[in-house]
């Protein structure tokens, strides 16, 4: 897979793509190590471990009103 064929299924074109390939992007980390950790802990039931590597997600902050669409 190229880089063009994930900006494409982005969506992004023309100058986007560029930017997101050459300044928006910091770094690009393999996960697949603790992939295959999380879910082996998943596996024997070791849930609290499991939360433990997770990263906290945090609800990105937009007015309500911008979300009624996605309610109805």
């Amino acid at each position: 897979m190229s880089v063009d064929d994930v900006l494409l299924r982005l969506g992004l074109s023309g100058e986007a793509s560029a930017r997101y390939a050459n300044e928006w992007i910091v770094s690009i980390s393999d996960v697949t190590p603790l992939a295959h950790e999380i879910h082996s802990l998943v596996r024997a039931d070791e849930l609290g471990r499991v939360v433990a590597l997770l990263t906290e997600e945090r609800p990105y902050p937009l007015a309500s009103d911008r979300l009624e669409h996605l309610a109805a």
